[in-house]
């Protein structure tokens, strides 16, 4: 686990609150995707874990030193009072949900006394990805928790989690990062890319390091800037667009192909920011098509050259003159 950049408010507020114990047993940590959201709440477990056990992190914030003992222990998948829950690898990939046979497996520690410390967390990554029979298994666990323990969801899309879950937990809201601290990861976790590239990803992360770190080596300006061009123009003649389904074709292509799913949406909501009235009316309904068929082209194995094709007919429909 390394230094953990942004959201000082938020980890202040809940690490005084722990330390008061005044603490809601149930937080649902959400914002965008590739924000860190995860990072924190594994983050704030460890720290509260470490505070817990002792002997007590030096400074304040998330950080917890190296050769600190509780560190190691959650490092190697070996804390008694600490579990995550994320979507299991398979042979045939990484599984789509979270199981009901995950949730159930939590019973063990829902069940016993602390070992190191008073405290024992549970780190759901994402809350998003419960299958129904899990939520329904977690939510009675939310209902009836220990006094001792804390549930920490991390969520992209708070609003599709049952109400049941959101009433017995409380939404903290993380905002993007600024840019001095997207530059900051981006080098730490980065460190052979060049300062132009930095940029670059800076800029088109949008606040969000995960998001950053995924686009690096893709040549995602490059994307981009048809990007830009298509939506400046309307490319009347598909020239642009027929270029972006021949660049995102093929095997070679695949991972630039599903960085640009996930940036298209991003695009048109950028542009949606700086518009009003019809024109962002527009935006909005080309989002909400852009966003649904780039969240079911992977799942559909949709060919990848028709769906480049298609999302970019939505970035034209926001050039001027359009509809």
């Amino acid at each position: 686990m390394t230094t953990i950049l942004g959201h000082d408010s938020q980890a202040g507020m809940l690490i005084a609150a722990a330390r008061s114990g005044r603490m809601h047993h149930g937080w649902i940590f959400a914002g965008p995707r590739g924000i860190g959201k995860a990072s924190f709440a594994r983050a704030l477990a460890l720290r509260l874990l470490a505070e817990a056990a002792g002997p007590a992190p030096d400074g304040e914030g998330l950080t917890v030193a190296a050769e600190h003992p509780i560190r190691k222990l959650v490092e190697a998948d070996a804390h008694p009072d600490y579990a995550e829950l994320y979507c299991l690898e398979k042979e045939t990939g990484t599984a789509r949900n979270i199981s009901v046979d995950q949730v159930r497996g939590l019973q063990r520690l829902v069940q016993s006394a602390p070992s190191l410390s008073p405290r024992r967390i549970v780190v759901i990554d994402s809350a998003d990805d419960l299958e129904r029979g899990a939520a329904n298994a977690l939510l009675k666990t939310l209902e009836e928790p220990p006094a001792d323990m804390l549930f920490f969801l991390v969520s992209h899309a708070p609003g599709r989690l049952l109400p049941t879950i959101r009433s017995r937990c409380r939404t903290l809201r993380l905002d993007p990062l600024n840019d001095e601290a997207m530059r900051t990861i981006l080098r730490r976790e980065q460190p052979d890319l060049a300062s132009a590239e930095i940029e670059a990803l800076a800029t088109l992360g949008d606040g969000a390091p995960g998001r950053a770190l995924r686009y690096a080596g893709l040549d995602m300006t490059d994307l981009d800037r048809l990007l830009h061009a298509i939506a400046a123009d309307g490319d009347p003649g598909n020239r642009n667009r027929l270029l972006l389904a021949k660049l995102l074709s093929g095997k070679a292509s695949r991972a630039r192909y599903e960085a640009f799913l996930e940036r298209v949406p991003a695009f048109i909501a950028d542009a949606a920011r700086q518009r009003s009235g019809p024109a962002l009316g527009t935006a909005l309904d080309r989002w909400e098509a852009a966003r649904q068929l780039a969240s079911g082209a992977i799942i559909l194995s949709l060919d990848p050259a028709s769906v480049a094709f298609e999302l970019a007919g939505h970035v034209a429909a926001l050039a001027p003159g359009q509809r």
